[in-house]
């Protein structure tokens, strides 16, 4: 009978060998953390093989994912349609087998991981989302959401500032179906952690809130399978503090950071087959190990039970089971392209100057009638970023069902975390804080756009309109940096009437994030003919239109209507000048060439006005067009005084135009 010890070295086979034939690659942690994998992949893990999208699956989220040799090895010996081919390939051009799992490339990856804290982060959304889930659709005797989300993590991880965010929410919610396991092998890139980190995790976690089960032997299945145990009894979220020897195997360099980042070399990958009496070549397993890995019969038998059950809720609760089909599959309501029209156009007929994050704020509200999905909530400004409604329901350690998030203080935590309820599936998640602010959350927006995942980014505070709290607080740089990301969205809305649209085609993306950008001062209404309310979605279009213009002016959001009076002063010239509200530039771009040939003619001069940085413009104006831009930080002063300051004034913009049309 094979033992446990030679399952786990099946995966510490693959493993090495893998990183070697790359000659990069991180071998350590997944030689360090066989054992632990084996018990909970064999012993615990539900989930099929044969459909890695069944919707009552545990999750499993490397969030070391440097050690992804690990997780690659896992599905393929129990059975994922992942073969040893492509185990070969590992980190080479084209392969299903990447440096860093990516969802959507590896069949069973759940997230894209590798910025150490981020998969915990996204495991903690994904608990989030299991919870709300099960307290909306089971019914007694019917759970039919009934899932553990369990994470790997390693030292890195837990020394990135987004665990402390993503963990002290998770205590404080009480996620009793999160299991976290911590690699404590006191390794990391640049030697023994003991140096730079020391602190007490166990206590760390017991502050958040969270039960712990300390000193585990990793490398003891029966220690490790008792602490499964300890942490599945419990209603609060769990950590399970393993000791293991990173490299593990490894005769001459386990335990050292020799074994972390780069390949054993071939001398030593013999030496640890001797250690590990493995005696069979690379990329070979024995038959019996893949019987005895094979998940596909077990993983099968479970999805049958569950759909079995979910047949009988069917016929018990028809409706709740109609509508958990339609969120787990991402589908909208069939009520939704009339609801949010009729939205549009009564917004467009009782049209009023208002901060666009007012106008956000209502849409919300109304969307939410037809869309229990929307899930979310702010970074301890709910009232200033309006995302805190009449129907919004707080989720706490007491009450689970619900629709808002207070995420305090947690940019970076939140954002991750709505990336992993998106990824859970049944909710679109909504995120909200300043613009400034969405620096703390970069590199989790930045892995919303790669994983191609429907999250919406709201950010209000948009400019240097809002005022007194001076230059720490007015963004200058964000909307260029965030329109750099690909295949991300950035909306910037210039009334109640754009607002809507923009909340609609960011709900209807559901294949990449979007940002909504709304204003703190009250902007004025716009109007708009028929034709130029149904071309909103297209992301530009010409608000002012004349014939045969000399001069195209584009803004956006709060320079729409600057624009628009600057040109009203002009005279006769504004007979040469149209106008163009660029919202969107991502979508713009989507169009047909004759479409955007009709908004921006082909070599007619260019003018943009936006209060943020210029030089992301110039794809759009050219060398010899003009952007009416802040390139220099603010200042601490009223809106309107800072607008008149740096040029976003009527005269200004005047003087532009006239200067430019001269030249033509």
């Amino acid at each position: 009978m094979l033992s446990r010890k030679q399952l786990a070295n099946a995966i510490r086979a693959l493993s090495m060998d893998a990183v070697q034939k790359a000659r990069s690659g991180h071998p350590g942690m997944p030689m360090g953390m066989a054992d632990i994998a084996e018990v909970l992949w064999n012993n615990y893990l539900k989930h099929n093989p044969l459909d890695s999208r069944w919707c009552d699956r545990d999750r499993f989220i490397l969030s070391n994912g440097h050690g992804c040799m690990l997780h690659y090895a896992l599905l393929h010996l129990s059975g994922y349609p992942l073969s040893i081919e492509e185990i070969s390939r590992f980190r080479q051009l084209g392969s299903k087998t990447p440096g860093h799992p990516e969802v959507g490339v590896t069949p069973g990856v759940e997230t894209t991981t590798g910025p150490l804290g981020q998969g915990l982060a996204n495991a903690v959304g994904m608990a989030i989302a299991e919870r709300v889930l099960s307290q909306r659709f089971n019914r007694d005797g019917f759970d039919i959401v009934n899932h553990y989300s369990y994470v790997f993590v390693g030292d890195g991880c837990l020394m990135e500032g987004i665990s402390h965010e993503a963990c002290s929410l998770a205590g404080t919610l009480g996620l009793g179906k999160l299991i976290v396991f911590y690699d404590d092998n006191g390794i990391s890139i640049d030697g023994h952690v003991e140096g730079w980190f020391n602190e007490d995790i166990p206590r760390r976690f017991e502050a958040y809130g969270w039960h712990v089960v300390p000193e585990v032997d990793g490398h003891d299945p029966e220690n490790v399978t008792t602490a499964i145990e300890e942490a599945r009894a419990k209603k609060s979220p769990s950590i399970i503090c393993c000791k293991t020897v990173i490299g593990y195997g490894a005769p001459n360099m386990q335990g050292s950071e020799a074994v972390h980042g780069a390949p054993l070399g071939e001398e030593e990958v013999e030496h640890a087959r001797h250690t590990l009496d493995w005696s069979y070549p690379p990329f070979e397993i024995p038959d019996e190990i893949y019987r005895a890995w094979d998940a596909s019969e077990k993983g099968q038998q479970a999805q049958a039970i569950w759909q079995k059950k979910f047949e009988d809720y069917r016929v018990a609760w028809p409706q709740l089971a109609e509508e958990f089909e339609r969120r787990i599959q991402g589908k909208l309501p069939d009520s939704w392209a009339e609801h949010t029209q009729n939205w549009i156009e009564q917004t467009a007929k009782e049209a009023k100057a208002v901060a666009t994050r007012k106008a956000s704020c209502s849409t919300l509200a109304h969307y939410s009638q037809c869309l229990p999905e929307l899930i979310g909530g702010s970074a301890d400004l709910a009232g200033s970023n309006g995302t805190l409604w009449a129907g919004s329901q707080p989720i706490s350690v007491a009450d689970g069902d619900g629709n808002y998030i207070f995420y305090g203080v947690r940019e970076f935590a939140m954002s991750a975390i709505s990336n992993g309820i998106a990824l859970h599936g049944g909710f679109i998640p909504y995120a909200a804080t300043f613009l400034v602010f969405s620096d703390y959350a970069r590199n989790a927006v930045r892995l919303a756009a790669l994983m191609e995942q429907r999250v919406l980014f709201i950010y209000t505070h948009d400019s240097i309109g809002l005022g007194e709290d001076g230059p720490t607080h007015q963004p200058i740089e964000h909307l260029s940096s965030l329109r750099l990301i690909p295949n991300f969205y950035v909306w910037r809305p210039c009334d109640a009437v754009e607002s809507a649209v923009a909340w609609k085609a960011a709900v209807e993306a559901n294949n990449h994030p979007s940002a909504l950008i709304f204003s703190r001062q009250t902007l004025v209404s716009v109007e708009r003919d028929s034709n130029q309310l149904a071309s909103i979605e297209r992301g530009a279009y010409v608000l002012r239109a004349v014939t045969a213009p000399k001069l195209v002016v584009i803004a956006t959001g709060s320079e729409v209507g600057l624009a628009l009076q600057a040109i009203e002063h002009l005279g006769n010239q504004a007979n040469q000048v149209s106008l163009v509200s660029m919202l969107c530039a991502e979508a713009f771009e989507e169009n047909a060439q004759d479409y955007k040939d009709s908004v921006l003619p082909p070599g007619v001069p260019r003018l943009v006005i936006e209060a943020g940085c210029s030089d992301w413009w110039r794809r759009y104006v050219g060398c010899d067009g003009e952007i009416i831009g802040i390139n220099s930080f603010g200042a601490s002063a009223p809106g309107g005084d800072l607008l008149e300051h740096f040029d976003f004034n009527t005269e200004y913009v005047c003087t532009v135009i006239q200067t430019l049309l001269a030249k033509v």
